[in-house]
């Protein structure tokens, strides 16, 4: 049976169990019958199933193949088929149910044990153990329920027993003695009578689906390869007066970052991820905001200017070894790539926060390049453990994987109740920064952008995110202990930052509206008798609203505000703003 088929089966994990334990029991329970004994399965005791009908359940009589005929019944479905109108109505129907199976993967099923929503007291235990057992077509879903108490239609029905005809027809064909009785082929028999005109629009579909996938598969690119892309056309603008630098510019800015990804898969189990990107887009740091704070997260790094070069922005293979997920990052590795940031704000640019800051905690920023990231997920706890180096391809002294620039990270999260999370992390890095904060917050490429100073950092945080679906809050606290190695200029910097963040969904599905509040990495106490002490404290507000215009296109306006830019009073405030369109394909 074609996978479209046993999706569609899956929708109602209920058709099997329903479908089946008329059949079981022998008392040729009809359609309507079937579908209401699960709206009130709750109701019904454990011991409901006489004695003598469980007993005969448990033993089937032997049969052969030859004892009860189906064939009979399947021609004539294809002789009942349904008209075009009957037809039209019941594929907008099991495309209705056929969606929703899209977009749950499910798994194959040898033990009802492996089901951990049934349970030995439930009034169709027996009959699912059985359908489990001895005929091996019952599947659920990847986090191990069943979830039985569901509604389904006549549709779902006959795609569930379709699923137990062509599994039957196996066991016959391989002429496997003592599996089936001939009171489980004669109630078949009756449900393929009663279910006649769906079966054949669910077979003539597949057929259909077939042809069309025969077709796909032979002009496909790639077997194992699929594309994805995405562009972010972005407009956008820098206000701010005077500041103790300087005057500031303030200009408007129209330009991209498009991406194409090829993800492809060896093993069903594995991904090896290649990017490409172009971006033109410059930072509005050292320009317009004389500090890193502000910049948008889909604009180059601080200080950077954008081109239209390609080139290859990120490489990665991830598989399973053990109970571990492993990510392997040779070129343009990023903490997210194997650990959870916790933040609902999280898109990389291309959805959720505007700015760079909004995005994620600054401490992640700290780790990037190329490495191996591991994550272990136990339910309510996860661990991941991190190390990229910023030169790893460069093996001369003071560069290469482990002699140069470095950020190594361990991260516990523990997930309590559902939604909820709280994250604690640690990050000891080498002459790396946040990226994002005060010209004093990023020493290695603020104060000395040629070359940068020599600093060993530890950084600690903690993160809590909780997502109601409708809503999700949170927020986060860091600090940074920097110690500048470099002769004449030894001694340490305190580095503060923190945030709290809104997101909700409003609008069409995809839409949001988000809501950042806080402090971007400001120096709170230096070696230097206050020499490199950042002297106010501004905060970052930012706002954005994405609205999903269409499943592929969302346009997304939004502001950005500091107060005291480079946590100085003396400067006037800096708004940007940007009106950030994404289209995904």
């Amino acid at each position: 049976m074609s996978k479209v088929l046993w999706n569609s089966l899956l929708v109602s994990p209920a058709v099997l169990a329903s479908a089946l334990v008329g059949a079981a029991l022998g008392s040729g329970v009809g359609a309507s019958e079937a579908i209401a004994s699960e709206a009130i399965a709750s109701e019904i005791p454990a011991d409901w199933m006489p004695t003598d009908q469980a007993t005969e359940f448990a033993t089937p009589t032997e049969f052969s193949a030859s004892e009860v005929d189906l064939s009979g019944a399947i021609a004539q479905v294809q002789e009942d088929a349904p008209s075009a109108t009957e037809t039209a109505n019941i594929l907008q129907q099991l495309t209705e149910y056929g969606t929703e199976a899209d977009s749950s993967l499910i798994t194959q099923v040898t033990s009802v044990s492996q089901l951990r929503d049934v349970q030995p007291t439930d009034w169709a235990f027996q009959a699912l153990q059985s359908l489990v057992e001895r005929y091996r077509c019952i599947a659920g879903y990847p986090d191990g329920t069943f979830r039985g108490n569901r509604a389904l239609t006549r549709y779902e029905f006959a795609a569930g027993l379709n699923a137990c005809l062509e599994r039957i027809n196996e066991i016959i064909a391989a002429q496997i003695e003592g599996v089936l009785g001939s009171e489980d082929l004669i109630t078949l028999q009756r449900l393929v009578e009663e279910f006649g005109a769906e079966l054949a629009t669910l077979r003539g579909r597949v057929d259909a689906l077939e042809v069309r996938v025969t077709e796909l598969e032979a002009n496909q690119f790639s077997t194992t390869t699929k594309l994805f892309g995405e562009s972010i056309f972005a407009l956008s603008l820098s206000e701010g007066g005077n500041s103790v630098g300087g005057e500031t510019d303030s200009g408007v800015q129209f330009g991209t970052r498009t991406r194409l990804a090829f993800v492809t898969s060896f093993t069903g189990n594995d991904f090896l991820y290649t990017r490409l990107q172009i971006n033109n887009l410059d930072a509005f740091s050292g320009t317009n905001t004389f500090t890193p704070e502000g910049d948008l997260k889909f604009g180059v790094g601080p200080y950077g200017e954008g081109s239209t070069n390609v080139e290859l922005d990120w490489l990665a293979y991830e598989t399973n070894i053990g109970n571990a997920r492993v990510v392997f990052l040779p070129v343009g590795g990023i903490v997210p790539d194997f650990a959870s940031t916790i933040t609902p704000l999280d898109g990389d640019g291309g959805s959720g926060a505007l700015s760079r800051f909004g995005t994620r905690a600054p401490i992640y920023n700290m780790v990037e390049g190329s490495g191996i990231g591991l994550n272990f997920d136990a339910g309510p706890a996860e661990i991941s453990l991190g190390y990229l180096a910023q030169d790893a391809g460069t093996p001369t002294r003071r560069n290469g994987l482990f002699d140069g620039p470095y950020g190594a990270l361990a991260q516990l999260v523990f997930k309590p109740v559902t939604g909820l999370q709280l994250g604690l992390t640690y990050v000891n890095a080498y002459r790396t920064d946040m990226l994002t904060g005060s010209q004093l917050a990023t020493p290695v490429s603020s104060l000395a952008p040629d070359d940068g100073l020599t600093t060993i950092s530890n950084a600690y945080g903690v993160q809590l995110g909780y997502d109601t679906g409708t809503f999700a809050f949170g927020g986060w606290a860091g600090y940074t202990n920097a110690r500048i190695l470099d002769e004449g200029l030894k001694g340490d910097l305190g580095i503060w930052n923190w945030a709290v963040n809104l997101a909700v969904n409003a609008g069409p599905p995809g839409s949001q509206l988000g809501l950042v509040v806080g402090m971007e990495p400001r120096v709170s106490k230096d070696d230097f008798n206050g020499a490199l002490e950042d002297l106010d404290t501004s905060l970052h507000v930012e706002g954005f609203y994405q609205y999903q215009l269409t499943e592929n296109i969302a346009i997304t306006p939004g502001f950005i505000w500091l107060t005291a830019p480079d946590h100085n009073d003396l400067n006037d405030d800096v708004v940007i703003g940007t009106l950030r369109t994404t289209f995904r394909f």
